[in-house]
Order: C-alpha cells, then sequence, then structure tokens
C-alpha cells in the first residue's frame, strides 16, 4: 500500500498555496529579502503514528525598512491576509519582557504566523499545511525466522533471545517501536540496529561457544 496520488496531490496544492502566500507577504513586508532561503520544498513527517502524516512548513526571518514599526508591519500582515480571504488574529504579546505584535492566519487548514517587535528589525514569518496521511494504514506483519528446528546448522541451537527469528524480538527488524506521543520511539533493546543483540542476525549460536550463564538457558544440552 504505497503513496496514494490523491493524497499526494492534495497536499502538494496546500504547499503551493501556502508558498505563495508567504512569498507575497515577506515581499511585501521585507523588501529584498533572499526567497531563496525559504525552503518549502518537500514535505516532513509532522505525526508518526501509523499510518504518517506529512506537511509543509517553514520559518524565515526577513528584516523590516527602518522607517516602518513593527506594529505598522503587523497592521499591513493582517491586510494583506484578510484581502487573500484568510481568517485573521492580531494580538500583542510579552516576549521575554519585549512586546511583539503577531498576527495568526487561518485558510483551508493552512496556517500562517508573523510576529514583529520594535526591539529587533526582525519579522519572523511561519507556516504550514495540516498534517495528511499519504497513504491507508499498514498493519505491522512479523518477519519470517530466519533459523526455525528444522533448519538449525548442526552444532548450533536456536537463539534463545529471538527463539530464531534473527531480527529483533522486542521490535521485529524495524529498529524503533509504537510510542507516545510522538508515535514511535527507537527500540530499546536494537538500540535502532534492528537485528536480534544476541545472534546478531544469525538466528542460532554455536554450542561450543556458549558461555555457563548462555547454557543455563538449554537445560537438555549435556
Amino acid at each position: 500500500m504505497g503513496e496514494t496520488s490523491e493524497a499526494r496531490g492534495e497536499l502538494d496544492r496546500l504547499g503551493r498555496s501556502l508558498r505563495e502566500q508567504l512569498v507575497a507577504l515577506i515581499t511585501d513586508l521585507t523588501p529584498g529579502a533572499d526567497l531563496r532561503l525559504l525552503f518549502l520544498d518537500e514535505p516532513s513527517v509532522a505525526d508518526w503514528h501509523e499510518p504518517p502524516r506529512y506537511h509543509y512548513s517553514a520559518l524565515f526571518r526577513g528584516e523590516r525598512p527602518a522607517t516602518v514599526t513593527a506594529a505598522e508591519t503587523a497592521s499591513r500582515g493582517a491586510v494583506l491576509l484578510r484581502s487573500a480571504g484568510w481568517d485573521v488574529t492580531a494580538s500583542e504579546v510579552d516576549d521575554g519582557g519585549w512586546l511583539c505584535s503577531v498576527v495568526v492566519a487561518h485558510r483551508d487548514g493552512n496556517h500562517i504566523r508573523i510576529r514583529a517587535g520594535d526591539h529587533t528589525s526582525a519579522v519572523m514569518f511561519s507556516g504550514q499545511t495540516p498534517a495528511l496521511a499519504l497513504r491507508p494504514p499498514k498493519p505491522f506483519q512479523w518477519p519470517e525466522p530466519v533459523r526455525t528446528p528444522d533448519t538449525v546448522t548442526p552444532g548450533h541451537v536456536l537463539c534463545y533471545e529471538c527463539e530464531g527469528l534473527g531480527w529483533c524480538p522486542g521490535c521485529g527488524g524495524r529498529g524503533w517501536v509504537p510510542s507516545e506521543p510522538h508515535g514511535l520511539a527507537r527500540c530499546r533493546e536494537c538500540h535502532g540496529r534492528r537485528v536480534c543483540v544476541i545472534c546478531r542476525g544469525g538466528g542460532e549460536l554455536a554450542v561450543s561457544q556458549l558461555s555457563d550463564y548462555q547454557r543455563g538457558h538449554y537445560p537438555g544440552l549435556a
């Protein structure tokens, strides 16, 4: 079950819309800004729960003209966004003892934020699209074991840790496990190495090399 063209097409449409609006704002409010620094070319994972959800997002710093105040910059940004059909909220917030003008706007699930303060010439622009799943959920299937009682090499025994699986028995060879709040976390058993840490992927252990401790897992050995 791969990526669906409909879902990717909708995400790309939202990304183009977001970029166009950010470009218009940056160009108007911070003239001369280098738009090559507006990195909004590929979506990134916003939520690792199955199925992963992706969004376009960007953070850009521009410089307002010295003759324009932070409040004027924010007010101009709000006017531009409202005229483009965005739902806009403007406010003033305390940013570490400095008063900043903030504009927040929403349209079609896209989100834009502009922040400007008179203590700095910097104007911060941020934006993101909604997070969309690009494929249906894919239930995890455990891999087939690399060794079974019928295929174990003579002079060997099935690994006591993974019982012949070869892959990490904690994560099934994924290197990660489901976890909250982000959806996944590195497997604590293999630490992302994916294979069983005892047999190192072989699924079996040589009897002649077993330690006394390891032999304790095989009471049937002479």
